[in-house]
Formats: structure tokens, C-alpha cells, sequence
């Protein structure tokens, strides 16, 4: 016998048509914001209004390929369009998210980040059937590049600012002189901006993947840094040192197959009297709660990254993006942790403290 369907409702089916056209140009629009980076369009525009034509010579490119470059910025809201003069331009927000590299809302690399992401599509579609996994490593270039764009601005405007002030008696201990490991540091931009924000002490950078490290060591020493940050290719459960005053793990526990093994390590890699920060994607522990633009946006990267990453590895706990507070306060509990808090939040961060 046939299942019961209800009738279409008219109105729901064209507000949803409505949201798909939406969806459909934001999906093709992150290519557009890639380019537009990539060749310098945004910085050049947000000298001033130029037409089409204008922005080509400013910055060395075709004028027919800009001219549809930025209609399709401006009718995607990224660039404001006036009639009257036929010229383009920037407003002071705009530029601020699309032109300032060291703004805390450059928003450039997120879509470099989801352009990698989706260069897995036909891998991870495989993996929906086989249960396999694909390491962080097998990525796509433009996914390592995409996410310390995408992490840094977030780190630039609150990890010395909020995050360490927000913990308890850590920023005294840095301010002083301490021993800090950076476990999954990636291409190192949160290890460089808190060995710059605290010259007295010294840190060391490591992760498994060998082109991000080798791309952290070269950020060090064009920073004129590299005698005081160390960077070195080594695992979450095996990375070397004890005693550190301080070890902090951003935004990447929830991609470990076995994050209980590398809260465990970092537990005897502490001091006595040390702090693990633990820097994860917003999250709540419901996933009704969860159905938001945040959430969607995360649970996306989660299926193309953090997951296949997890289920790459031994255990394979594959928490995702959205674990939450409780998932994240049984990792740390089970490692041996006897103190765990939410120290602080933004939009798009929760920032844990746990203790021996």
C-alpha cells in the first residue's frame, strides 16, 4: 500500500524555493569572495570607488572579468553599486570584513576554508558507505590555508584580550616567564600571537600535519620569533615535554580519533599547579538547539573535516564540531582532570579550563 503523503502547500514550497536560491548563491558566491582575494580585488576597491574598468587597471586584471566579478558582489550585498555614477565601492563595513587582513571580522578565509571542504565531496560521499575515514593531512590545500584565515581573526581579537585574563591565574604565570604547549597548532598563528603578546615566556607549537609546521617555523622567523617558539611535528598523545605551566589545545579536539588518550597526555605533560585551555566550535548539548546558522555552518565543516578526521584515526570518537560542554566535560573527566569550567564564550568559540 502506497504512503500516505499531505498536500503541498503552495506558499511553504515557494519560501523554500526562496531559501534554495539563497543557498544555491552563497554556494557558487564563495568562489567569488576567493578570487576576489586572492587577486586584491577588495583591498584595491577600498581605495575608493572605481568602475569596473578602474578597478581592472588598479589592479592589473581584465575588465570584462571584473565587470562580472562585481555584479555579483553587488548583487550579493559584498559591494554597494551606485546608478548614477555606474561605479563601485566599498562602505567602511564592507571594507572592514573584505579588505583589512588584520581585522578581527576578515571573513575571506572561511570561504578559501569551504572551497577546500567541499573539494572532499566525492571522497567523503565513498566514506558515507564504507565508514572510512580521510586524515587532515589528505585535505585539500586551500583548507589549510582557508583555516588559519578563518581561526586567526577570532584569536587576534579575544585569546589575549579575554581568554587568558578569563583563566585562572594563567596570565600572571605567562606575564612572569612560563612553559606553554600548543597541541594541533596548525600554521601557528595562536602560538604566535600569545608568544608576542608574552615575551617572557617561551612556547613550543606541535602538530602531526609536517607542511603546516613547516609553514608555523616560517611565520616565527618573519616574525622574529623563531628564537623563542619552537615548532615540531608530533601527535596530540605524544608530543614531548612536562612540567608546562600552560598547554593549550584550539579547536581541534573534537577532530582527534582518541581525544580522551590526548587529554590524558596533556594531564601528565602539566605541572603540578598547570592549566589546560581548551578552545572548541559554539556549541550546545542539544542538538535542537543547534539548528542555527552557527550550528549549520559547523555541522557542514564537521562532515567534511572533523569527522573523516577522527574516524581516520585509532578510537575514532568522531565527537564533531558540536559536541558540547557535557561530551567535552567527560573527555576531560576521563583523562583524569579533577576541574573543569566554562571559562568564557563568543558567537562562535567556548573556552574550557580544566586542572589537574
Amino acid at each position: 500500500m502506497a504512503a500516505m503523503t499531505s498536500p503541498v502547500d503552495m506558499d511553504k514550497l515557494h519560501a523554500f524555493i526562496g531559501q534554495f536560491v539563497g543557498d544555491l548563491g552563497a554556494a557558487v558566491h564563495a568562489g567569488m569572495v576567493v578570487i576576489g582575494e586572492k587577486l586584491g580585488l577588495y583591498k584595491a576597491l577600498a581605495q575608493g570607488p572605481a568602475t569596473s574598468a578602474e578597478l581592472a587597471a588598479r589592479t592589473q586584471t581584465d575588465e570584462r572579468y571584473v565587470r562580472e566579478w562585481l555584479s555579483s558582489q553587488a548583487a550579493g550585498g559584498y559591494v554597494t553599486y551606485d546608478p548614477a555614477s555606474k561605479k563601485f565601492s566599498l562602505t567602511a563595513e564592507q571594507a572592514f570584513a573584505l579588505a583589512n587582513e588584520d581585522s578581527p571580522a576578515y571573513v575571506p578565509g572561511a570561504f578559501e576554508l569551504a572551497l577546500g571542504s567541499l573539494a572532499a565531496v566525492p571522497r567523503i560521499t565513498e566514506a558515507f558507505r564504507s565508514g572510512a575515514g580521510m586524515g587532515w593531512h589528505e585535505q585539500h590545500e586551500s583548507v589549510f590555508h582557508g583555516c588559519e584565515k578563518f581561526f586567526r581573526p577570532g584569536y587576534s581579537a579575544n585569546l589575549v584580550s579575554s581568554w587568558i585574563p578569563a583563566l585562572e591565574s594563567v596570565k600572571g604565570k605567562l606575564e612572569a616567564g612560563a612553559r606553554v604547549a600548543d597541541v594541533g597548532c596548525g600554521k601557528g598563528a595562536s602560538t604566535l600571537l600569545l608568544a608576542k603578546a608574552f615575551p617572557k615566556s617561551q612556547f613550543f607549537g606541535f602538530d602531526y600535519h609536517d607542511r603546516s609546521i613547516e609553514a608555523a617555523r616560517a611565520a616565527a622567523r618573519r616574525e622574529g620569533l623563531d628564537g623563542r617558539v619552537r615548532f615540531e611535528v608530533a601527535k596530540a598523545k605524544e608530543f614531548p615535554g612536562k612540567d608546562y605551566d600552560f598547554v593549550a589545545v584550539f579547536d581541534c579536539l573534537h577532530d582527534m580519533g582518541d581525544p580522551v588518550g590526548a587529554a590524558a597526555h596533556v594531564r601528565r605533560s602539566l605541572a603540578a599547579d598547570g592549566t589546560w585551555m581548551i578552545v572548541e566550535p559554539f556549541a550546545n548539548d542539544d542538538l535542537k538547539d543547534n539548528l542555527n546558522p552557527v550550528g549549520r555552518t559547523y555541522y557542514g565543516f564537521s562532515t567534511l573535516l572533523c569527522t573523516p578526521c577522527s574516524r581516520s584515526q585509532e578510537v575514532a570518537m568522531c565527537l564533531g564540531a558540536q559536541a558540547g560542554e557535557k561530551r567535552i566535560r567527560e573527555v576531560v573527566t576521563a583523562a583524569g582532570f579533577s576541574r573543569f569550567r566554562r571559562a568564557t564564550e563568543t558567537p562562535f568559540n567556548i573556552v574550557y579550563e580544566a586542572r589537574p
